[in-house]
C-alpha cells in the first residue's frame, strides 16, 4: 500500500514540476514515463554494486537500470562516468529525468540520482536504506551538489531507441 501511495504522490510531483513544453525537444511524456518507472522502484533496498530490483541497487546501478529499461540506454555503472555524458545544465534548468550529482564520499560526482521535479530527486541511498525521493533543498544535499546533466539522446523518436 505504501508503494501505491508513493506512486500517486510521485505522479502529482511530476505533473506539477513539468513545464508545458521542453525547449530541447525531449518529450515530456517520455520523461514522465521514465520518472514514473523510477518511482515505481521506491523502497527497493540498497545493495553495493546492485543493479536490479530483485537484488537491490546502488546509486549508479539504479540510474543505469531506469535508463536501460525506459530509454534503451546502456549507461556506465559509475556516477563519475555518468557525469561526463549528455549536456551540462544549471539547477534552474532542471527538468524531470535529468541526472543530478553529489559529492558524498569526499570526491566529486560520487553519487547520482534522477530529478523528479519540485526540487526533488529519487536515488538509491547508502547502506540500510531503500530507493527514495528527497529534497535537493535539504542542507545535506545543498552542500554536496556537484552539478546536473541532461541526456540528449532521449530526443530521438521512441521508435529509434
Amino acid at each position: 500500500m505504501k508503494k501505491y501511495l508513493f506512486i500517486l504522490l510521485a505522479s502529482l510531483l511530476v505533473a506539477c514540476g513539468s513545464p508545458a513544453t521542453r525547449t530541447d525537444n525531449t518529450s515530456d511524456d517520455r520523461m514522465n514515463d521514465l520518472v514514473m518507472y523510477a518511482m515505481s522502484l521506491a523502497d527497493t533496498p540498497y545493495r553495493f554494486g546492485g543493479n536490479s530490483s530483485d537484488n537491490g541497487f546502488d546509486c549508479s546501478g539504479y540510474v543505469r537500470h531506469v535508463f536501460s529499461q525506459m530509454a534503451g540506454l546502456s549507461l556506465p555503472h559509475n556516477a563519475l562516468a555518468m557525469s561526463r555524458l549528455g549536456k551540462k545544465i544549471t539547477p534552474d534548468e532542471l527538468k524531470p529525468g535529468d541526472l543530478v550529482f553529489f559529492n558524498t564520499l569526499k570526491r566529486s560526482f560520487s553519487h547520482v540520482g534522477i530529478y523528479v521535479g519540485n526540487n526533488r530527486f529519487i536515488h538509491a541511498p547508502s547502506s540500510g536504506g531503500g530507493v527514495e525521493v528527497v529534497s535537493m533543498q535539504d542542507k545535506y544535499w545543498v552542500q554536496r551538489f556537484n552539478g546536473a546533466r541532461r541526456l540528449l539522446v532521449l530526443q530521438l523518436p521512441a521508435g529509434l531507441l
